[in-house]
């Protein structure tokens, strides 16, 4: 009986492994875990995860390179779905430097912490209040603004504090805009996904990148799914959680 069971539920795990594969290209062990321990739950989990495989709004490349931004993402650092969408990515057509100019648009996340904080300090110390930017300071802002489309006051206390520090922040961030290996579409989908993960919530940033997307000709349809793409950053909870609950059982049952 216990070896019909057992026969029953792998072939079950088989059928899920061969139909989830079919619609979003991948499976591994977390899935296969879920696939086994709970099929109701897996079920509802791929209905969630595949609906943007299934519309296909965005193409497949695209939706993996903004799910590698999201694994990649300063705020996340899910090293095992990286890995997933990674590989998925290149099965998908995606070259290296497509990949790491992902890497490169994603790591600016780190100037929220100016763009979050440096108000904050304004606030509270009053320094540059008054402050007006002097002719080059000037020139720096308009060649930013011309280049990105976007500016917020925080620059400009970058700018009256540390110049040198602002040309290279803004070095940073307009590299991966100096050359084509993403579309401009592409590169502010990215930036929707990261600043409007779970894990992130950076609403300012979002709304200046969904204005970016949609002057460069992005629909209310390609948004949405870069939305629900991001909305299913939560299964990362699985992939951080269970291989750490079999480690403990598998400890827990050696005693």
């Amino acid at each position: 009986m216990v070896n019909q069971e057992t026969t029953k539920t792998s072939e079950l795990v088989k059928d899920h492994e061969a139909s989830y594969k079919k619609d979003l290209g991948y499976w591994n062990s977390t899935l296969s875990y879920l696939a086994e321990k709970d099929p109701e739950f897996f079920e509802i989990y791929k209905k969630l995860v595949a609906t943007p495989y299934k519309n296909n709004i965005l193409d497949a490349k695209s939706r993996e390179l903004i799910n590698v931004a999201l694994s990649s993402a300063p705020t996340n650092l899910s090293t095992d779905t990286l890995r997933t969408h990674i590989e998925n990515a290149i099965d998908q057509g995606a070259t290296e430097k497509e990949i790491l100019e992902v890497f490169k648009l994603v790591s600016v996340l780190g100037m929220h912490t100016c763009a979050v904080g440096v108000p904050i300090l304004v606030e509270e110390t009053g320094a540059f209040a008054d402050a007006k930017l002097d002719a080059h300071q000037e020139e720096l802002k308009e060649k930013f603004i011309q280049k990105m489309g976007y500016w917020h006051s925080f620059r400009d206390t970058l700018l009256l504090n540390d110049e040198q520090f602002f040309e290279s922040y803004y070095q940073f961030l307009t590299n991966p805009w100096e050359n084509d290996i993403l579309s401009p579409k592409l590169k502010e989908f990215i930036y929707i996904a990261v600043d409007i993960a779970t894990t992130h919530l950076f609403a300012v940033g979002t709304r200046v990148h969904i204005q970016s997307a949609l002057r460069q000709g992005a629909t209310f349809e390609e948004i949405m799914e870069v939305l629900k793409i991001t909305s299913a950053q939560g299964v990362d909870t699985f992939y951080a959680g269970i291989p750490i609950l079999r480690s403990v059982l598998a400890e827990k049952g050696n005693k």
